[in-house]
């Protein structure tokens, strides 16, 4: 009888199976799920019970996987399961998220959501009470949605803390994304709908942390001129939320780069850090994807200006009585921002020895300028020659919609977890060009002590092969890096930091172009 063959390795390349507990809290969570889609009754104590059951079956799958072992890199057998490595399993958790989002955005009513003052029912209805709790009226599908995304991002959080809690950056980051969701983007916006009836139908956003160009209806002309008509609360919120969109964040970009909202505030981070951590693998680091991501997140940018252009354009007019900034004043400003854009543009591109984008960006903001300067003259009402909203209708069918729900999620199990962070965020494309050339925060590497493990590489869920970096002992400043950590975190070695350093713009200009010449 021949005897059983015992690897030598120690990776372990046959990890083990899942145990009956963890087996057991998969099932205890599936249940959860299951009171949720056959729900057919209004039952706070039924709600209850499937929340406890689904984050009670998470957190001790989380526990039995992590917290019998010692701390450090847990990312064993991972290639060899079949939901994290594109298998039969990936494949029906992607289609499943992918239809969930698409019944979500357009087919509520196949969730119970009452259609014209019709009562909800079926899984809308089921957190009926809840929503009566706190805020005074019947649930929506977003209200559900809000809440099973709060509740994956604690439950899931306590999974990463757990997992990573060798690494203190991981743990307060996490910590803060879950306050984040928890606090400015579900509970203080619902309890303040309930609370104040005139100020939530007028203006009050859903989500108190997003901003321009993330909350692409901040400059509609209802939403502008709700908060400017409902006293010194929305006149307070006015000003703070242009402060945080042209000061603030620009600030705190610079000093710490985008990780302080990517990584640390944002809600589609935050569900990529935490449901999305097991496929953060995924993500493609070819330089084929690399040029695809630059071209059509920058793309959508552009978009996206064109688009606040075109809406807040529309709705001006020259009667000074009646504008606080008349058309006039308005198309002087937008295309005086777009020439000092650009001269900040070519200053940065000069030092930093780049010339092979600026005709690309000049002939952007040049043709941006020109078309509404032309359009100003021409004496058209609509900005661009076409109609106000045909441009956001747009954005908001295929970006805002399709893009950041249906692919950005659903894809998880399949692209890995930040597909939206990457290739579809006009907030990660701006503050990643305010990192890449204005910011303090960089990831420094010791190359000496590199032992070529590729951990880095294989954990950066924003696609960049670290390792090459790491190889030259060259610092990453890359402005897609939403400084998550993960690579410092899986390195055995320590090779890799997180750092704000002081730089003046002569040396980062030259730390720019050395950075070019070694990359290429």
């Amino acid at each position: 009888m021949s005897q059983p063959y015992k690897s030598m390795s120690l990776v372990h390349p046959n990890p083990k199976n899942l145990d009956i507990v963890q087996k057991a809290m998969i099932a205890i969570s599936l249940l959860g799920l299951l009171l949720i889609v056959l729900a057919q009754e209004k039952s706070s104590y039924l709600l209850a019970l499937s929340m406890l059951l689904i984050s009670s079956g998470i957190i001790g799958f989380a526990w039995r996987s992590y917290l019998t072992r010692p701390s450090g890199i847990q990312n064993n057998g991972i290639w060899f399961r079949s939901i994290s490595s594109r298998g039969i399993l990936g494949w029906i958790t992607g289609l499943i998220l992918t239809f969930f989002y698409i019944i979500l955005y357009w087919y509520p009513q196949y969730l119970g959501l009452g259609i014209e003052g019709a009562p909800n029912r079926g899984i809308v209805g089921f957190f009926d009470p809840l929503a009566m709790a706190l805020k005074g009226t019947p649930a929506s599908q977003w209200f559900v949605y809000g809440t099973l995304y709060t509740l994956a991002i604690f439950s899931f959080g306590i999974k990463f803390i757990w997992k990573y809690r060798h690494n203190r950056y991981q743990i307060l980051r996490t910590i803060s994304v879950m306050i984040s969701q928890m606090f400015f983007a579900y509970l203080i916006p619902e309890l303040l709908e309930g609370l104040n009836e005139e100020y939530s139908t007028k203006w009050f956003d859903k989500d108190l942390k997003n901003m321009w160009p993330l909350d692409y209806d901040f400059f509609d002309q209802w939403h502008i001129a709700n908060m400017s008509s409902t006293g010194l609360l929305g006149w307070s919120v006015l000003i703070f939320s242009l402060l945080l969109i042209f000061v603030i964040s620009p600030y705190l970009t610079y000093r710490y780069g985008k990780r302080w909202y990517c990584s640390w505030v944002c809600g589609c981070g935050g569900l990529a850090e935490t449901a999305g951590d097991s496929f953060r693998h995924l993500s493609d680091k070819s330089l084929k994807s690399w040029k695809i991501e630059r071209w059509l997140i920058h793309s959508i940018l552009v978009f996206v200006v064109v688009m606040t252009i075109a809406v807040v354009y529309g709705y001006l007019g020259d009667d000074s009585s009646r504008y606080y900034i008349t058309r006039t004043m308005f198309t002087v400003i937008v295309v005086s921002l777009l020439v000092v854009t650009g001269l900040i543009v070519r200053f940065w591109m000069k030092q930093a020895g780049r010339n092979d984008l600026n005709k690309v960006i000049y002939g952007i903001l040049g043709l941006i300028g020109v078309i509404l300067l032309i359009n100003y003259l021409s004496g058209s009402g609509n900005a661009f020659f076409i109609d106000n909203y045909t441009f956001k209708k747009w954005y908001g069918l295929l970006i805002g919609a399709t893009f950041s729900g249906v692919i950005g999620v659903g894809f998880y199990p399949l692209m890995g977890n930040r597909v939206w962070c990457r290739f579809g965020c006009p907030m990660a494309a701006i503050l990643g060009l305010q990192q890449k050339f204005f910011s303090r925060f960089r990831i420094t590497t010791n190359g000496n002590q590199c032992i070529s493990c590729g951990n880095c590489s294989t954990y950066c869920e924003m696609g960049i092969d670290v390792r090459s970096y790491a190889q030259k002992g060259q610092d990453i400043i890359r402005a897609s890096c939403v400084g998550c950590g993960i690579c410092a975190a899986v390195c055995p070695r320590g090779v890799l930091r997180l750092e704000n350093a002081g730089t003046d713009i002569f040396a980062k200009g030259l730390e720019l172009r050395n950075n070019h010449v070694m990359v290429h």
